[in-house]
């Protein structure tokens, strides 16, 4: 049996109780820690790297939401809240489902049960990326147009849409900057920063910045700033 790491977010205790008491039939999630605010989910979540979050949305200081755009690579999703009318955005940022408390056990069960499947098939159906030398299909408006992968140089996260960058040319896809990632070349395609991939192949110059990150120049010109985390992995990934 495949058994997921679980995090509960929330500023309520007896919220995040609930959630705990209904996860006990269900073994094969593991919850491996709680927190009630956004500064202390993030450093549990790059602590422990859960699976799966379930996230209230409405806390003191930071939301929900806020929480998800610190993150450089986010988990599944299953928010929990008093309120449905953020069901849209949930969505929106590609969350897994939406319960609204207090939670039936109906409901979470069905939860329960699509968050399985998503995460099985995670487990089971791993693909092989996609190799720089194949041509992808990625429609523009009325434009269709056939890519190079390797003629990718850069990546960004626009909202809900990401931006290539290829051959002096940008196009935006609604794809999340996450999806991309899992289904590109690691060995190729480098997530710099929370809101972009940079191709290495394209990489001109790297330059030291502050507090020993980096800064990428690429053959287009542009320059990415290297989270200090990725700076870190990027320096390890690419030395003898």
């Amino acid at each position: 049996m495949n058994t997921y790491k679980t995090l509960i977010v929330d500023d309520e205790r007896l919220a995040r109780e609930e959630v705990k008491r209904a996860l006990k039939a269900y073994p094969e999630f593991c919850i491996v820690g709680e927190a009630n605010n956004v500064e202390m989910a993030i450093g549990q979540i790059k602590a422990e790297q859960p699976d799966l979050l379930f996230l209230d949305i409405h806390m003191p200081g930071k939301s929900g939401f806020d929480l998800l755009d610190e993150l450089e690579s986010v988990p599944e999703v299953i928010f929990t809240t008093a309120y449905d009318q953020y069901a849209v955005k949930a969505f929106e940022v590609n969350a897994l489902d939406y319960l609204v408390k207090p939670i039936r056990e109906e409901r979470f069960s069905k939860a329960i049960e699509k968050v399985k499947m998503e995460l099985e098939n995670k487990v089971g159906k791993q693909q092989a990326p996609l190799a720089s030398h194949q041509k992808i299909f990625v429609k523009d408006g009325e434009k269709v147009h056939f890519i190079l992968l390797g003629n990718i140089s850069l990546i960004e996260s626009m909202d809900n849409y990401a931006q290539l960058h290829f051959d002096n040319n940008k196009i935006m896809i609604k794809r999340s900057l996450n999806l991309l990632e899992k289904k590109l070349d690691p060995i190729v395609f480098f997530r710099a920063n929370r809101s972009q991939i940079i191709n290495t192949q394209h990489i001109k110059e790297i330059q030291p910045d502050f507090n020993n990150r980096l800064r990428v120049v690429l053959t287009s010109g542009k320059t990415i700033k290297v989270s200090g985390r990725q700076s870190v992995l990027f320096k390890k990934l690419k030395s003898l």
